[in-house]
């Protein structure tokens, strides 16, 4: 990723003008007021900072790779290969995170603290928790990833399904709009599903919006949504082995 060093300056660059544009729009919409959905205006700049940079870590594109591999005909070469092709893909889209964490996620960062009220936490618990938390969703992404590529074994062509699940993730997961501000039923529809997993809780905890034993709970429902969507990328992947073709290649 160094290798194209203007990518990777404008990437960061990009990611900050992301802040910038959520940052003045918040500020617009607070206006006098100095609380909305449980966030006070410094929480919810600092919830808009940490939610984007840690996006940069979790994110990654497993799913347009394994369709890729399915389009081309690569994915069969994958499949003879002394590896679980699912865990080196997982494996893969780690090491690419860990290279955003310390040269993306943390200069980034240092750049909207400088730029922008971003208020970092003081207990010591907060970081333990929210950084544990940051693994947790990196992985739950990438099994989401993982399992809408996948899908490509069976529909062939999932641009669509990929686009939708982009989409989906950003906005249900708390990214755009934090969760606690959805209208009540939608809200309590999507703590029941995997996505608050990956963005919402995390900045939570690094808000202190959650604090002490609630750190655990938050840490919880990560590894229970973990442990769950293990099930149906393990019954999709061997499904999948049972159906490839090769279109081309």
């Amino acid at each position: 990723m160094l290798a194209y060093r203007i990518n990777y300056y404008t990437g960061i660059l990009i990611y900050t003008l992301n802040i910038g544009v959520n940052y003045f729009t918040w500020k617009a919409i607070y206006g006098e007021g100095d609380s909305l959905g449980g966030f006070t205006a410094v929480q919810m700049t600092t919830y808009v900072a940490v939610s984007w940079m840690a996006r940069a870590f979790y994110f990654n594109n497993l799913d347009r790779e394994i369709s890729t591999d399915i389009r081309d005909g690569s994915i069969a070469i994958q499949f003879i290969r002394p590896y679980n092709y699912v865990f080196a893909k997982m494996m893969q889209g780690l090491g690419e995170g860990m290279f955003r964490f310390l040269l993306f996620m943390i200069p980034g960062m240092a750049i909207a603290m400088l730029l922008f009220p971003v208020q970092l936490p003081t207990a010591p618990s907060a970081w333990a928790g929210f950084l544990v938390m940051l693994v947790f969703s990196f992985l739950i992404n990438s099994q989401i990833n993982v399992i809408t590529g996948l899908s490509a074994f069976f529909i062939e062509n999932n641009e669509g399904v990929m686009r939708m699940k982009r989409v989906i993730v950003d906005l249900f997961s708390g990214l755009i709009v934090p969760i606690s501000l959805f209208p009540g039923w939608l809200s309590k529809v999507l703590e029941v599903l995997p996505f608050q997993a990956i963005t919402y809780l995390p900045g939570s905890v690094f808000t202190g919006r959650v604090q002490g034993v609630g750190i655990w709970n938050v840490l919880g429902i990560q590894v229970f949504w973990f442990a769950a969507l293990i099930i149906p990328m393990i019954l999709l992947y061997r499904a999948a082995r049972q159906r490839l073709f090769v279109q081309g290649g």
